[in-house]
């Protein structure tokens, strides 16, 4: 079950609190802010910094 509309659409960035996009492929969510995303693992975003990475720009 992919995550649903309505919680992306509330889900933000823990570091900097800017809303966070769907990677491309699906497997996480990024921030355009502060370059980290946040990986999805069993359809559950793991919104904590520490298992975020930081995307090259």
């Amino acid at each position: 079950m992919p995550i649903s509309q309505e919680l992306l659409d509330i889900l933000v960035c823990p570091e900097c609190k800017t809303p966070v996009k769907l990677t491309l492929d699906g497997n996480g969510l990024k921030c355009a802010t502060c370059r980290r995303v946040y990986p999805i693992r069993d359809d559950i975003p793991v919104m904590l910094p520490e298992e975020a990475t930081v995307a090259a720009e």
